[in-house]
């Protein structure tokens, strides 16, 4: 006798399309986080379309934000890896209702809406706050490093900028007087897109003056915070100007360590020391977690290495996103 099976035809066609509310399991992430969007004051989205424009209408920004939440949430955080998930996966093709944005619509809508996006942080805090969620009796604090999208080896100290300057411009002048060589020399020598390597050079060197100069304009301002002056000779002084005494300041006003680094790639990133050892360019990431029901009522990214300035800053979020103080905050030394 035959075994017998649940029927099973990939072929059949639906009489009447399924809802899109029998697609996944109840209570599933997807539909919490539909139905949460749903609940959010999205108007700010909808205000950078109200002048209409030239070219195709663009994808509603709930459907937008609810996908974005959603990968982000489930760790996808490349747009291309998104949008070719709206055809494979379930719960996303759920949240787009039949939309397939490309990745670079994503990404653009993301880069477009940065500043809206995190406002809805302080929404969904609030939200959670109304259904109880948040008590703010006691919170905790706490930071973790967060590497940056840079390699050190994207990087170059002070000290070595100077004489890679120099030998950039030799090398462009070495290009150059290649350049007005005689067609007999050029052909004893390899082929060459002369204007090419000079463009190439040239790049290169505009990119480390203005690592440098960035160094120079951050070391400018840390003098200026600890009362140096342009004028101070190296030397410890009174508002008045008088000298303070006590030893010599190691660099003129201005002039950073000879070991200051700055990425090319990430300038905004600085070098951090990772608690599994190590150092490389990354950021220094902090959250605030109500301590009954765990939600994050505060979360904040820096490019201070020291944990020791975040915990007024970090306060002040929590006070902003919630509209008050916790009572208790739990807070490791570092801080």
């Amino acid at each position: 006798m035959a075994a017998s099976y649940l029927p099973y035809r990939p072929d059949q066609s639906y009489l009447l399309p399924p809802s899109l509310g029998e697609w996944l399991p109840e209570g599933h992430l997807a539909y919490f986080i539909s139905e949460t969007v749903d609940t959010l004051d999205l108007s700010a989205f909808h205000a950078r379309y109200a002048g209409g424009g030239p070219g195709n209408q663009p994808f509603h920004p709930a459907m937008m934000v609810k996908v974005l939440i959603y990968g982000y949430a489930s760790g996808v955080f490349s747009s291309r890896k998104l949008a070719r998930k709206l055809y494979e996966d379930v719960a996303l093709r759920v949240l787009a209702a039949g939309n397939f944005p490309a990745h670079r619509t994503l990404s653009d809508f993301r880069a477009l809406h940065l500043t809206e996006l995190e406002n809805l942080f302080v929404q969904v805090v609030q939200l959670a706050r109304e259904c109880g969620l948040v008590k703010l009796g006691t919170i905790a604090v706490d930071g973790t490093k967060v590497k940056a999208n840079a390699s050190r080896h994207k990087a170059m100290s002070y000290k070595r900028m100077k004489p890679a300057e120099d030998e950039l411009h030799c090398e462009i002048k070495a290009l150059l007087d290649r350049a007005k060589a005689t067609d007999d020399q050029e052909r004893n020598e390899p082929e060459l897109d002369i204007p090419a390597e000079i463009s190439r050079r040239e790049k290169r060197l505009e990119a480390i003056q203005a690592a440098k100069a960035r160094l120079e304009a951050r070391q400018r301002e840390a003098d200026q915070a600890r009362g140096r002056s342009e004028d101070d000779g190296r030397r410890p002084r009174h508002p008045d100007g008088s000298d303070k005494g006590g030893g010599s300041y190691k660099r003129e006003f201005g002039v950073p360590d000879d070991r200051d680094q700055e990425s090319f790639t990430d300038p905004d990133s600085r070098i951090m020391k990772h608690a599994g050892g190590g150092s490389e360019q990354s950021y220094n990431g902090y959250t605030a977690v109500d301590a009954e029901h765990q939600i994050i009522v505060a979360a904040e990214l820096t490019n201070c290495a020291a944990d020791s300035q975040a915990l007024l800053g970090m306060l002040a979020a929590v006070q902003a996103n919630t509209g008050e103080m916790p009572a208790q905050t739990l807070a490791d030394a570092g801080f």
